[in-house]
């Protein structure tokens, strides 16, 4: 990479940022509140065929953006799963029920940004919670 001309801009080269690892589900986030003042995080998430999401959940206070890079996954909202081929963009507004899942044969990838602050902090809670429940060999 070459030499960024202003220290607050970001450019990593793909596959870069703070990988965490969830079995076959990968978040990678390339920047987060101590990057962007507490005001966003985005991040680039992996979905392995036949991958579900991480649960029926709700973000009180802040939005979230989804834009489908590869694959089909489905999304849920509210109620109703819904499949999002490569190109789909989503804009889930603070309340509303949402999940994701790859119940396809191909991988999936897509971008998010959780708008306010906060969310990177969950990460590690997040991987232990996939860890605890990994099948034992």
């Amino acid at each position: 990479m070459t030499e960024v001309p202003n220290e607050g801009i970001i450019c990593l080269p793909p596959g870069a940022g703070r990988r965490y690892a969830m079995g076959r589900l990968t978040a990678i986030f390339k920047a987060d509140g101590v990057e962007t003042g507490e005001q966003y995080s985005a991040s680039e998430w992996h979905l392995d065929p036949g991958q579900p999401g991480v649960g029926a959940h709700r973000h009180e206070a802040n939005d979230e953006i989804f834009l489908i890079l590869d694959g089909c996954p489905d999304f849920l909202l509210e109620e109703t799963w819904t499949a999002c081929p490569a190109g789909t963009f989503l804009r889930i507004p603070a309340g509303v029920l949402h999940d994701f899942r790859n119940a396809g044969r191909a991988p999936a990838r897509f971008f998010s940004m959780f708008l306010g602050d906060g969310f990177e902090r969950n990460m590690p809670g997040i991987v232990n919670w996939f860890a605890a429940r990994e099948p034992t060999v």
